[in-house]
């Protein structure tokens, strides 16, 4: 009884906002948890402070989103099927493109695509057949990474682990450096994003 009227007053004098986002976090860790093939939780806030950065666990095939070292999103993915891993490393954003289509194998649908290196890794909305299945890229549903897309900034980190993530849920210490994004026509195979040759020709 003391004890819960101790908690209740630590509540209490915590300003309101933190107590909501620890609620809003806590939530979409608890979902991550039991998060089946395809679902997704987002719960962003963009009053908090610091920037949205974005780590993507492969043997989890999950990625987590965090908006300074608040959890607002997770969500199911995609990766790279063997032979076309997905490389682990750290990135930034370089380009995004709320609409692209692949040049070659029927000008596949890329939405909400964020570009991650230059020779044909990127984030994007695409099929998540509940295992590692694209040409490099991480798949992600359209929901999500539609709020992806809109929370995010040229230069945001995305980390590609090789970990299981451990809750609370890890995120890297360190940032990367900010790139320099160009806008420059995109060129593909499948669901790859590639760049190089004269602008408008595909790699």
């Amino acid at each position: 009884m003391i004890f819960a009227l101790r908690l209740g007053l630590a509540l209490a004098l915590l300003p309101l906002p933190a107590v909501a986002q620890r609620s809003d976090a806590l939530a979409v860790e608890r979902a991550a948890l039991t998060m089946r093939q395809g679902a997704h939780r987002w719960s962003d806030d963009p009053t908090l402070p610091g920037p949205v950065s974005i780590v993507v666990s492969v043997p989890m095939q999950m990625a987590f989103v965090y908006r300074g070292d608040v959890l607002i999103g997770a969500t199911t993915v995609s990766t790279g099927k063997p032979g076309k891993t997905t490389p682990i490393g750290e990135y930034a954003i370089l380009q995004k493109r709320p609409f692209h289509r692949s040049n070659l194998y029927n000008n596949a649908p890329m939405p909400f695509m964020q570009r991650l290196t230059w020779d044909g890794v990127a984030l994007h909305a695409g099929n998540l057949p509940g295992f590692p299945a694209s040409h490099g890229c991480i798949r992600i549903p359209t929901a999500f990474a539609r709020a992806l897309f809109a929370a995010t900034a040229l230069g945001g980190q995305v980390a590609v682990v090789n970990d299981v993530i451990a809750f609370p849920a890890y995120r890297p210490a360190d940032p990367v450096p900010r790139l320099e994004a160009e806008v420059a026509m995109l060129a593909g195979r499948d669901d790859r994003v590639s760049s190089g040759g004269r602008r408008g020709e595909p790699r």
